[in-house]
């Protein structure tokens, strides 16, 4: 008998590790802080006391969720017990949101037809995107983001992210391991973005600005910090000014997802999105 159930924390540690086997590469803070944002939004399937699958069902208030870390064990795998875990994952987020909330989600390409059938619709892919960083020329207006208000970052972030999320994102830009940066122009923030440390490199999430010129300055901020070193931009294939930035410093491709929604897709102004803050989360 296959139980479904909120996951307990080391539970979600075992998500992770899983996560990490399948070359997602986790940062080295996220479990704590995908904790943090929300203790009941990770859940597990369960057979003979043994966790069989994994899921996140994480909420923004009851206006947004957001599901990830869907793995099933592969010695389980194509036995139909990721289809029903999947479904009771979709019916149990919806049932902790207002009626008609949007549901996003980052799925890998191949699964796109299973999640189709679900209700989720396509929106457009997010790209994960690998190179080496350089060391850049910096410009005066980039400030450490931990000297700003928290209110002023996160009002910046809803207008790109679409939700508020302060408690996210004062752990967020605080983690360890992280640099975390500011765009100031003419006293208005122009621009956001966050380094984290990874089991691998580095990556950048989120990456927002007003426009290209403001995400280079942030990108090249952040790359410098970590000169030399393997990171790794999240970006949306709907912004061509991302696409171009990620070429012009020698980015390359090494994995992507789907991003869909169930329910009515958001209005965001993804022209200014230039890395989305995490495939797990949103």
């Amino acid at each position: 008998m296959i139980d479904y159930r909120q996951a307990t924390r080391n539970e979600f540690n075992l998500a992770v590790e899983w996560a990490a086997a399948e070359g997602w590469n986790p940062g080295l803070d996220d479990a704590d802080i995908f904790w943090e944002t929300d203790p009941t939004g990770f859940v597990c399937a369960e057979n003979d006391g043994e966790v069989i699958a994994t899921g996140s069902i994480v909420r923004y208030g009851q206006d947004f969720g957001f599901m990830g870390f869907f793995i099933v064990r592969p010695d389980l795998r194509g036995q139909g017990i990721g289809r029903d875990f999947w479904y009771w994952r979709r019916d149990t987020l919806r049932s902790r949101l207002k009626p008609n909330a949007p549901i996003g989600m980052d799925g890998v390409f191949d699964m796109q037809p299973f999640y189709a059938r679900g209700g989720f619709e396509f929106a457009h892919r997010n790209l994960r995107m690998q190179g080496i960083s350089q060391q850049s020329p910096q410009d005066t207006h980039v400030v450490p983001l931990d000297k700003l208000p928290l209110q002023t970052i996160a009002s910046y972030d809803q207008r790109h992210f679409g939700y508020a999320r302060p408690e996210f994102l004062k752990s967020w830009i605080r983690q360890k391991g992280n640099f975390a940066v500011g765009l100031i122009n003419e006293g208005q923030l122009k621009g956001i973005g966050v380094i984290r440390a990874c089991r691998q490199g580095h990556k950048i999430g989120p990456l927002f600005a007003d426009d290209a010129d403001c995400a280079e300055q942030i990108f090249c901020a952040l790359t410098s910090h970590v000169a030399g070193q393997t990171i790794y931009l999240d970006i949306p294939e709907n912004n061509p000014a991302a696409v171009q930035l990620a070429a012009e410093y020698g980015l390359e491709e090494v994995f992507g997802c789907a991003r869909m929604y169930h329910g009515s897709i958001p209005t965001l102004p993804w022209e200014k999105i230039y890395g989305i803050t995490t495939f797990e989360l949103g």
